[in-house]
């Protein structure tokens, strides 16, 4: 339940449509829900703005479906990630109307908000760095975001990045997704007026270390703006730019005194 779901349930009480008995049965799930093994966080939306997102590995296909059958059940969308192909198949035959995204190991579930454009930018250096920008996108379409995807303009090609350069500049966050040497963060971070958000990928040959490296070098960026998130994290890169776009919006909404 998110803060829209509780206002009508609220007004409905108002109006007389529902009973204060049929209110509380449906606030009785809010905080969290107990199912043995799993409490489910309810409140997580009405918290945060975003629901609780299920966190696939290691999970049983039964225990990621039992989940995300009470989450559906609640409303709003529901995302799985980090999902074995065994559990996406599972998903498939179980819940045909979810969408499966192979490539980031994720399914989406549930009734999704219209996307609105927030000017929200995922950028990759390379087609390997693909799975972790689908992650961040695929997150952030869920959650209501038209998302601009720049792909393929690792720094080994300077001039395909500088070639989506006015995409960019017009920005109110750019997520940056490298492997390797983990470079390109830095330089949208050193074009760009907004926030960047580079996330290292564990793509690359022996002294990449699995992502090390990239993460390393970005932590040691000189560019100014420039936050990081954990390797292959793309999940994480996209629930902090969905919070920045939304605190930014929140605001310019307040009347001013």
């Amino acid at each position: 339940m998110d803060a829209n779901s509780l206002r009508q349930l609220l007004e409905r009480v108002r109006r007389g449509d529902i009973g204060v008995d049929g209110a509380v049965d449906a606030l009785a799930h809010l905080p969290f829900e107990d199912l043995g093994d799993v409490r489910i966080d309810h409140h997580r939306r009405l918290r945060r703005g975003v629901p609780e997102i299920i966190f696939g590995q290691g999970k049983s296909p039964e225990q990621i479906l039992r989940i995300a059958d009470h989450m559906v059940a609640a409303g709003g969308p529901v995302l799985a990630t980090r999902l074995s192909m065994e559990a996406m198949d599972e998903i498939q035959e179980r819940l045909p109307d979810a969408a499966l995204h192979r490539s980031a190991r994720m399914a989406v579930m549930g009734s999704l908000p219209r996307r609105r454009q927030s000017g929200i930018v995922v950028c990759c250096a390379g087609t390997t760095d693909l799975p972790v920008a689908d992650e961040a996108a695929i997150t952030l379409n869920a959650l209501g975001h038209q998302v601009t995807r720049i792909t393929d303009v690792g720094v080994a090609g300077l001039h395909r990045l500088l070639g989506a350069r006015q995409e960019l500049t017009r920005a109110s966050v750019v997520i940056a997704v490298a492997g390797m040497e983990g470079a390109l963060p830095s330089v949208v971070a050193g074009l760009v007026p907004c926030p960047v958000i580079g996330v290292p990928t564990s793509v690359g040959y022996g002294a990449a270390f699995g992502g090390i490296t990239a993460l390393m070098s970005m932590l040691t960026s000189c560019a100014g703006g420039l936050v990081v998130v954990n390797i292959d994290n793309g999940l994480g890169a996209a629930l902090a730019a969905d919070l920045m776009v939304r605190r930014k919006a929140s605001k310019s909404r307040k009347p001013k005194r």
